[in-house]
C-alpha cells in the first residue's frame, strides 16, 4: 500500500453510517472512493450518500454503487475527504490540479468539515511550490491569462496534448500561475483574483481545513489548525 492509499485508508476512520459525504477528486481521493465503496458493499458502512465533486468521482462512485445525491437535495454535508496539491505550515491548501476545483470548493461550503487526505510530498512550507490553477470564463480567456501574467507570476492557458484548452466540468478554461519564490500573501492574491471578472475561481484554499492526514515514512500523522494531534 502506497502512502496516499494509506492516507486514504485512515480517513475511513472518520466516516460513520448516515453521512452525507462530500467526494473528492484527484488520485488520493479516488483511493478513499473506492475504499468506502468496498466498506458499503461489505456492510460495514451503511446509509451513506455522496455529493461528488467531479464528473470522474460521480462515475467512479456509480461503478462502486455508492449512492449519490446533490447539494440542491442535501445542502448541508457533515464532511468533505479530499486530496490537496499542495498543503502549507497553516494548513492552507493549493487544489486544482485535479481540474475540479471549481466544485470542490462549492461542495466544501456546504459541508461541516473538509478532512484532507495526501502523502508527505505535499506538505510546504510556502504555498507556490508548483503551479496555481486558475478556472477562467472562456470569453476573453487569452486576455485573462495576460492579466495573471502581471500577478508576480509566469501564467499560461493550460493545454490538452492535442493543444486545445483544458474544459472543466463547467465548461469553463484552466491557466497555470508558477510563482518563482512561491506565494507571498495568499489571502491578498486570492482576494485580487476573486475579485477579477472572468475568474470563475481559484485554487488557494484558505482557511477551509479541519484536518490534514499525512502518510510518509514515519507512519499517519492527523494536522489540525492551532497544533498537530
Amino acid at each position: 500500500m502506497n502512502y496516499k492509499q494509506e492516507a486514504a485508508r485512515y480517513a475511513l476512520s472518520f466516516i460513520h453510517s448516515g453521512m452525507v459525504l462530500g467526494l473528492g477528486s484527484g488520485s488520493t481521493a479516488a483511493y478513499f472512493v473506492d475504499m468506502l465503496g468496498e466498506q458499503l458493499a461489505a456492510g460495514v458502512l451503511h446509509d451513506i450518500l455522496g455529493v461528488p465533486t467531479s464528473e470522474r468521482t460521480a462515475e467512479r462512485a456509480r461503478a462502486l454503487g455508492i449512492p449519490l445525491t446533490t447539494l440542491d437535495t442535501h445542502p448541508h454535508l457533515d464532511l468533505v475527504v479530499d486530496g490537496a496539491d499542495e498543503v502549507d505550515v497553516h494548513l492552507n491548501l493549493i487544489k486544482g490540479l485535479g481540474r475540479a476545483l471549481l466544485r470542490e470548493k462549492i461542495v466544501r461550503v456546504y459541508a461541516d468539515r473538509l478532512l484532507v487526505v495526501v502523502d508527505e510530498s505535499k506538505l510546504v512550507p510556502r504555498l507556490g511550490r508548483g503551479p496555481l490553477p486558475v478556472e477562467l470564463i472562456p470569453f476573453g480567456a487569452e486576455a485573462h491569462v495576460r492579466w495573471l501574467n502581471t500577478l508576480g507570476c509566469r501564467a499560461e492557458l493550460w493545454r490538452e496534448p492535442d493543444g486545445s484548452p483544458v474544459v472543466t466540468d463547467n465548461g469553463n478554461y484552466m491557466a497555470r500561475c508558477w510563482f518563482p519564490d512561491g506565494i507571498a500573501d495568499p489571502y491578498a492574491l486570492a482576494r485580487t483574483l476573486t475579485d477579477r471578472p472572468g475568474i470563475a475561481e481559484h485554487g488557494l484554499f484558505l482557511d477551509m481545513t479541519s484536518a490534514v492526514i499525512v502518510a510518509g515514512a514515519e507512519g499517519i500523522r492527523v494536522l489540525e489548525p492551532g497544533g498537530n494531534a
